[in-house]
C-alpha cells in the first residue's frame, strides 16, 4: 500500500490564435479571410455601382462647396475681414457676424428651415 508513485506533469501554456493578442502573425491573413467571408454588411456609400456621371456630379459638388468655403473663410479672416455678411448657395444661406472674441456662423437650410450655428473663436494678436 505504501508504494511510491511518480507523477509527472508539464506546464500549461496558452498561445492565442489572434495576432492582435499575441498570437502567430502568420494567422492574420487567414483570420481576415474568414471574417470577410462571414461579413454580411454592405457599405451604403459604396460607389462601385454608381455611374460615371453620378461620381462626376458628386466630385463637382464637392469642389464647388470647397471653393465656397474658401470664399467664406477669406471674407471672415482674409486681408480685409468683413464684420458681417450673407452668402446664398443653392438651398443654403450662410450668415456670419463678427463679435469681440468670436465669429458666429448661421447656416440655414431654406427647404427645411433647419439652422446650424457655429461659433469660431478669433485669435487676438499680441502687440
Amino acid at each position: 500500500m505504501l508504494t511510491p508513485i511518480c507523477a509527472s506533469a508539464q506546464d500549461l501554456s496558452y498561445q492565442p490564435i489572434n495576432p492582435r493578442f499575441g498570437g502567430n502573425p502568420f494567422n492574420s491573413n487567414h483570420l481576415l479571410g474568414e471574417a470577410n467571408a462571414q461579413n454580411k454588411y454592405t457599405d451604403p456609400n459604396d460607389r462601385s455601382n454608381q455611374s460615371q456621371a453620378d461620381i462626376f456630379a458628386q466630385q463637382l459638388q464637392s469642389r464647388l462647396l470647397s471653393s465656397l468655403s474658401s470664399q467664406v473663410v477669406d471674407a471672415i479672416f482674409g486681408k480685409d475681414p468683413q464684420q458681417s455678411g450673407t452668402i446664398q448657395f443653392g438651398g443654403q444661406t450662410i450668415q456670419f457676424d463678427r463679435g469681440l472674441d468670436s465669429v458666429t456662423l448661421r447656416i440655414t437650410d431654406q427647404s427645411t428651415g433647419k439652422e446650424t450655428v457655429i461659433s469660431i473663436p478669433t485669435l487676438v494678436k499680441a502687440s
